[in-house]
């Protein structure tokens, strides 16, 4: 393992597959003890017996409080302080808004934008103690710019901008750092079931669903997770430290 995260305690939530396993494995290979955070121990557990004495997984919805509590002490009993959070714990649901009812609508805030403020809690009374942390929020080009069908998700996700952008400012001058990233389509299992429920519900082939979905991304493809990996270890690492409570797109140029 190399880098100059080897004296960091990181913890990433959502990190069972997708952006948030490439953003574990990235951690890791810089040399940080890793905590990977998710509702259930299958998908954690490969990383952690890839990663023996470097990587442990803790269990919590991060829409709980009480469980982020706990969860949260676990992980720093074994691996100490955090230094670096990354929230990626996320989930995405469609509708038209006519019909979105009052359990759609609080479960998209729940998930996405109240259990990134339940982990931010846990982490910044000790980063501040410590005078250094690095927290990044994955959020969404739905974050930036609005998408028909998705108001519930995309009003959760301009929230996690709002609070990256007013807790960077509350947190200037501790040397803490807080940062959103902007995934647009990134080739995730989210994205190819919903490219599935488009040739069901529609017919088409799964390549015209496809281009549905790449059409928005100037240069023609979906976001690779790997892509977004390499942007969240720039932002935790020392050579960051004049940037905060920026909404980084990493999206093909899609959003400017």
């Amino acid at each position: 393992m190399t880098g100059d995260m080897n004296d960091q305690h990181a913890l990433v939530t959502g990190a069972g597959q997708g952006i948030g396993e490439a953003i574990a494995r990235r951690l890791l290979a810089q040399g940080a003890r890793v905590t990977v955070l998710g509702r259930r121990a299958e998908p954690l557990q490969k990383l952690v017996e890839q990663h023996p004495g470097h990587c442990q997984m803790v269990l919590a919805d991060v829409a709980d409080e009480a469980q982020v509590r706990a969860a949260f002490a676990q992980a720093a009993a074994v691996h100490g302080d955090i230094g670096i959070l990354v929230n990626n714990a996320g989930q995405a649901s469609s509708a038209p808004f006519m019909k979105v009812d009052a359990a759609h609508w609080q479960q998209m805030l729940a998930v996405n934008l109240t259990g990134t403020m339940h982990c931010i809690q846990q982490v910044l009374p000790a980063m501040s103690a410590a005078g250094w942390g690095r927290i990044v929020n994955v959020a969404s080009t739905a974050g930036l710019v609005g998408y028909a069908y998705v108001a519930a998700y995309a009003a959760a996700k301009h929230g996690v901008v709002g609070l990256t952008r007013s807790l960077a400012l509350e947190y200037a001058r501790t040397g803490i750092t807080i940062n959103a990233v902007c995934p647009g389509y990134t080739e995730t299992e989210i994205v190819r079931s919903s490219i599935d429920r488009v040739v069901a519900k529609t017919g088409r082939t799964p390549q015209q669903a496809m281009a549905e979905f790449v059409k928005s991304n100037p240069q023609g493809r979906l976001v690779q997770p790997q892509e977004v990996a390499d942007t969240v270890q720039w932002l935790c690492g020392r050579g960051a430290s004049s940037i905060t409570g920026q909404a980084i797109a990493v999206a093909g140029g899609e959003v400017m």
